[in-house]
């Protein structure tokens, strides 16, 4: 009688496996030797099999009925079949006579109706223990998620404590994810841009490959970054420490949505609509002529008597206008000193509203205890549940990151003024340095009703500025001298 060997291990989990692929090769070569079994074949198969539909297996079953052999040689029953499917076309091929010996060095089958009773048996021992796992791991999983212990893999970022059975900050590679959140909130990386400029400071992923720009954009989306997680569509609260927090993670949604919508093609005329006729008061518009882009009044239904202007002279203009808004970098450091002094005496602990947030907290807490026994008991469906779950953790969070920074919302003033500073410092560079895209786009910020007359760009700077001024601490503030040179 000829026979085929079969060797199987699963790969769902490594750690469980019994014995190798190699080490039931060893074994069963030792055993057809010692019996003097003619082996023609082996099949081996890295597949789990709690389901039917394993390649290999299904490829040994049809050489057998073809009559290329008619045993089977293998480690245990479980290694053949853990689904009734396949244990049922082991046991009709032995009934037909297809298979005539199945040999395992672990069991013993006699051909007759009480060996074939044993081996069902034996079968349905196996499906009851795959079946027995899954619940076992499936409840495993469920008490995870009830004290906010991500269940799986730890996604870049994070390592698996196997002592605490929880995630924990990789303290080698957080620093980048931080840092990838960060870059992409200022929206002037694409995914192709932030995977080039992280992988070159040397972010490696879980098996040490560079991550690819899907594997970015997978990480930008994932909450657990800043400490609640998603699993099968339902938002649980995390206990591990988030690497960022909810304010940076929503501004990168922002960004991830601007971003998918359709690109526009990128605009030659960098100043078209920003500025205005001063004689008509219509927009502004651009054209080119001989190489070069010049600006002009549409002219629209009236008669105007200004002239064109070259991008190149108006680009002239925005840097000085610029160099007359900025501060040194001596200034800076002083005012951003004062700022700060300032700001350390004013914020103080406000415990009334400390107690609130804590209020709020708890009684959203008490708000999700209440759905969820209102899910149990069949009053409301799961699709309600979990909307409303999420609705819940997520204001939590909110309020939790209120609550940790709520000393520096008491007096807000303070970081708006700290960036007017440091815009005002940067207007220096980018007069010096910037280009004309990102001039514009600071001009945008300290200016507005931008005018062309006479081809001289006009602005103002007063509604920019009067926030700032009015409200300062610093009375000896002096007003910057408007740009606005209308009138002289």
């Amino acid at each position: 009688m000829r026979y085929f060997i079969y060797a199987r291990k699963s790969t769902d989990d490594e750690e469980r496996q019994i014995l190798s692929i190699e080490a039931q090769l060893v074994e069963l070569r030792e055993y057809a030797k010692r019996e003097n079994l003619e082996v023609v074949s082996e099949f081996v198969e890295a597949k789990t099999a709690k389901k039917p539909g394993r390649p290999i297996f299904n490829d040994m079953l049809v050489q057998i009925e073809r009559g290329k052999a008619s045993g089977i040689l293998t480690w245990h029953p479980d290694r053949l079949a853990r689904n009734s499917i396949d244990g049922g076309k082991i046991i009709y091929l032995v009934d037909r006579a297809v298979i005539k010996g199945l040999l395992f060095p672990t069991y013993r089958f006699d051909d007759n109706a009480q060996g074939k009773f044993m081996l069902s048996i034996a079968f349905g021992q196996s499906k009851y223990y795959i079946d027995a796992l899954s619940e076992n791991i499936r409840r495993g999983i469920r008490l995870k998620l009830s004290k906010g212990i991500w269940p799986q893999w730890a996604p870049i970022g994070y390592l698996n404590d196997r002592r605490e059975r929880t995630i924990v900050v990789d303290e080698g590679k957080a620093p980048f994810i931080k840092r990838v959140f960060e870059l992409y909130s200022t929206g002037n990386y694409s995914l192709m841009q932030l995977r080039e400029k992280v992988n070159s400071l040397g972010l490696r992923g879980r098996k040490g490959g560079l991550p690819s720009a899907y594997q970015y954009e997978v990480m930008l989306k994932n909450p657990l970054y800043y400490g609640v997680f998603r699993y099968r569509g339902e938002l649980y609260e995390g206990i591990h420490e988030p690497i960022i927090t909810k304010k940076l993670f929503d501004r990168c949604q922002q960004v991830l949505a601007r971003r998918s919508k359709p690109k526009k093609v990128k605009n030659k005329f960098i100043l078209r609509g920003l500025m205005r006729c001063g004689e008509c008061g219509r927009m502004i518009t651009a054209e080119i002529q001989k190489g070069h882009v010049y600006y002009r009044c549409t002219k629209r239904l009236v008669r105007c008597s200004q002239k064109y202007v070259r991008q190149e002279e108006l680009a002239e203009q925005i840097k000085e206008r610029l160099q007359k808004v900025s501060l040194c970098d001596d200034w800076t450091r002083r005012i951003t000193q004062e700022l700060t002094k300032d700001k350390n005496e004013v914020v103080q602990s406000s415990l009334s509203k400390q107690q609130n947030l804590q209020q709020k907290m708890d009684s959203i807490d008490n708000k999700i205890n209440l759905l969820i026994d209102l899910h149990l008991d069949g009053n409301i469906s799961l699709e309600e549940y979990k909307r409303k779950k999420s609705k819940f953790i997520n204001e939590k969070k909110d309020l939790q990151e209120e609550f940790g920074d709520f000393a520096e919302k008491s007096n807000n003033w303070f970081e708006p003024a700290r960036a007017f500073v440091t815009m005002l410092n940067k207007a220096g560079y980018e007069a010096r340095e910037g280009n004309l895209e990102s001039q514009k786009e600071l001009l945008l910020k300290i200016g507005s009703n931008f005018i062309l007359s006479e081809r001289r760009l006009h602005f103002s700077t007063e509604g920019t500025f009067r926030q700032y001024l009015d409200n300062s601490p610093y009375k000896d503030w002096r007003r910057v001298e408007d740009s606005n040179l209308r009138g002289r």
